[in-house]
């Protein structure tokens, strides 16, 4: 009861944001994870898919604002088997 006051009831757009940023967190957490398990600074994973730094401290923190392209490409980088499922209505796509 509490926990539906606090993020909003199931299927509301509140819990939908919700949800969606708990997934994105849990996205840059594995990924700084994996990047440390393979002994690499943010900026060695940076100079394997060209960016600085900086735009990899933020995507271990804040994946939400990373396009799809960059978040490809780092986890082609950590050597990350990604499974990508789209469900629309009489569609569903799995790619991976």
């Amino acid at each position: 009861q509490v926990q539906d006051e606090l993020i909003g009831e199931l299927g509301t757009p509140e819990r939908d944001r919700f949800e969606y940023e708990l997934q994105m967190d849990l996205i840059g957490k594995a990924i700084k994870q994996t990047r440390k398990e393979r002994n690499l600074t943010q900026e060695e994973l940076g100079k394997l898919i060209g960016v600085q730094k900086a735009q990899i401290s933020r995507i271990e923190n804040n994946t939400s604002n990373v396009t799809m392209d960059t978040l490809m490409r780092v986890f082609g980088a950590l050597k990350a088997k990604v499974r990508l499922q789209v469900e629309l209505p009489n569609i569903n796509i799995t790619i991976g």
